[in-house]
């Protein structure tokens, strides 16, 4: 696999990962009870406690995104723009 073609894979994995983070804070921004209702159906959470968590797990897949597809994706085009 050349430096172009995982460039390429790492610009396109932040940019789904990106996609989804999107699609859930409008999810959790527009239809909060909704997606409450879905979870509590799977599992026994509390509306309380919902909130709490969703912050967390959206912070988390942020955090990961971050680290895991878009720093390699730009070290990757700062390696580029060196060797050529």
């Amino acid at each position: 696999m050349n430096l172009q073609n995982l460039r390429a894979f790492f610009k396109w994995c932040t940019i789904l990962n990106g996609a989804v983070l999107i699609l859930w804070s409008l999810l959790i921004r527009c239809a909060a009870p909704w997606v409450f209702d879905m979870h509590h159906y799977w599992i026994p959470i509390s509306a309380e406690f919902f909130p709490s968590a969703i912050y967390l797990l959206l912070g988390l897949f942020k955090i990961l995104v971050i680290a895991f597809n878009l720093v390699p994706y730009i070290a990757l085009v700062i390696i580029g723009r060196k060797q050529g």
